[in-house]
């Protein structure tokens, strides 16, 4: 199957073949009708006039143009002849024709077509052995100028498929590290927090509590992604993280459509904020609050507990960094985490401003 640009390639030479050859022999046979002497001008005249026939037909369907393409070099040679010229303008007319003949037809036409051209030739102006071999060079060459560009236009469109499947395989390398990231956040979000609370708890940890945070980790980690695109609502998407959590939690939200994916991100974000505030903030109560924000909206989870220093937290810790500042970066939103002994705050919003 040929490719873009060789179909281009062929579909122009196809276009301008045909009418390039009409006017070029309507230029030659005019300049070759004027070299013809004074009294032989009407009936060169005549001839010319079959050339502008001819070259309308240069404009039509291939076919048609090529039977008339034989019949303008026939009667130009013979006219030559009757008008006592010297062969030339016949010549001009037949090398000019079997050239552009080779970039219209396949070797099986031109290679017939230009001997009976020649043959043509030679019975009526007489036997010229370098008109014979300029007219051999000149198609030979035309030929293998079609055939060199057209290899560079089969190049171009090989390169340009195989640049097209890079760009596809790049595409989706980044896609799959993207999901490895939103996973590995998700993971740290669930599994691992879990561990957290155990290791830290030890034998002091409450068994039935720890099931309930590995009942709810199994479930976000199995849960299928969303169906699809559109635009949903924020606080209807984030009503279950706050029901979910085992904090009192002080809701306020503000109806606002988001893209899934940046809904997605935002209930996510949300759910670590408050997972954080119950492990690690020492208090019980938290205050989620959705508002718009211009075509935008900005999500606020804040808590009054002894707080901690975001500046000394590890950039190999991705609590914060990795499933909420990270998370929000991916979709083309934006994250900040304040905090200090009077609690923490964090934002999270989307568009980056």
């Amino acid at each position: 199957m040929s490719g873009r640009g060789e179909a281009e390639f062929l579909a122009a030479i196809a276009r301008s073949a045909g009418p390039v050859r009409g006017v070029g022999l309507v230029l030659l046979s005019a300049f070759g009708a004027l070299s013809l002497p004074g009294d032989a001008l009407p009936a060169a005249l005549g001839v010319f006039a079959l050339v502008l026939i001819g070259a309308v037909a240069d404009f039509g369907p291939r076919g048609p143009a090529l039977v008339l393409a034989g019949v303008r070099v026939a009667a130009v040679c013979a006219a030559q002849a009757q008008l006592g010229g010297t062969g030339q303008w016949a010549l001009n007319v037949l090398t000019t024709t079997a050239i552009t003949l080779q970039w219209e037809w396949s070797p099986r036409v031109t290679a017939p077509a230009t001997v009976v051209l020649l043959a043509v030739y030679t019975a009526v102006v007489g036997w010229d052995g370098s008109a014979v071999l300029r007219v051999v060079v000149e198609c030979s060459l035309a030929r293998l100028a079609f055939r060199l560009l057209l290899g560079t236009t089969r190049r171009v469109d090989a390169l340009r498929a195989r640049r097209a499947a890079l760009e596809r395989a790049e595409a989706v390398a980044l896609e799959r590290h993207r999901r490895d990231r939103e996973y590995l956040a998700l993971l740290h979000d669930t599994a691992s927090a879990t561990f957290l609370v155990v290791a830290v708890g030890g034998r002091d940890a409450d068994p039935a509590e720890v099931a309930g945070y590995a009942r709810r980790d199994l479930e976000l980690l199995t849960a299928p992604g969303p169906a699809g695109g559109g635009d949903v609502d924020v606080g209807t998407s984030l009503r279950a993280v706050v029901e979910g959590s085992r904090l009192a939690v002080d809701a306020r939200w503000d109806e606002v459509l988001v893209p899934v994916p940046v809904a997605l991100a935002l209930v996510r974000a949300t759910r670590e904020a408050l997972l954080n505030v119950e492990r690690h903030a020492g208090v019980r109560r938290a205050r989620v609050d959705v508002a718009a924000r211009g075509s935008g909206v900005e999500v606020v989870v804040a808590d009054e507990g002894r707080g901690f220093d975001v500046a000394a937290v590890s950039d190999h810790r991705r609590g914060v960094r990795g499933s909420i500042v990270e998370r929000l970066a991916a979709v083309g939103g934006y994250a900040e985490v304040t905090s200090g002994p009077g609690g923490t705050t964090v934002r999270a919003g989307w568009p980056r401003p």
